[in-house]
């Protein structure tokens, strides 16, 4: 799986930053491949977590809203318009299937190393810093939301209230949850897993 992982990457990495840019690796779901890639090649338990934590909640809802988009013609949340807008290749689009295996990828290596319950800590932490970083990118594109929420199209307040507001949504509604399941049903790594 290491090899395979590290294939995707050298694929999957400068693909992407050709096609949009340095301004993408800002997105979490693309830090989550990053840290994923290396958490694989690495064996580090606690990269396996944070991005299970982080990712596992966004995939699946991504997985629903590109079923929607394709299947039905609407979507259910904002930000995938790519996938439909002929201007990209096709095939460019299609590697956003990363969204379809990370979910099971991700459960996979817990599984096989442990769940590691500093996961979550330092996927809260990961996203404060992604969230800032975000606020430095093109407004318009409004990545990771940095700008506007994507249920009521507003900012909450200034520049750092809304990042706040932002980021304690995740930890909140999709962190937590997300980290209390994985605690239940996946076993701690051994002592010597980082």
């Amino acid at each position: 799986m290491r090899w395979i992982t590290l294939a995707w990457f050298a694929l999957w990495f400068p693909m992407y930053w050709r096609t949009w840019g340095a301004a993408n690796f800002v997105h979490l779901c693309d830090v989550a491949v990053i840290l994923t890639s290396i958490g694989m090649w690495t064996n580090s338990s606690l990269l396996i977590s944070s991005q299970a934590v982080g990712a596992f909640v966004v995939d699946v809802a991504w997985a629903a809203d590109a079923t929607s988009r394709i299947v039905l013609g609407h979507a259910l949340f904002p930000g995938n318009e790519y996938l439909t807008n002929p201007h990209y290749p096709l095939w460019i689009r299609s590697l956003t299937i990363f969204h379809l295996v990370m979910p099971a990828l991700l459960l996979w290596g817990i599984y096989r190393m442990g769940y590691n319950r500093r996961g979550y800590a330092l996927q809260c932490a990961i996203a404060l810093l992604v969230f800032i970083v975000a606020r430095f990118t093109q407004p318009s594109a409004n990545i990771d939301f940095a700008f506007s929420d994507p249920f009521f199209h507003r900012a909450w307040g200034p520049a750092p209230a809304h990042v706040l507001f932002t980021w304690l949504f995740m930890v909140v509604v999709v962190y937590a949850p997300t980290h209390l399941l994985l605690k239940r049903f996946f076993r701690a790594p051994e002592a010597t897993a980082v």
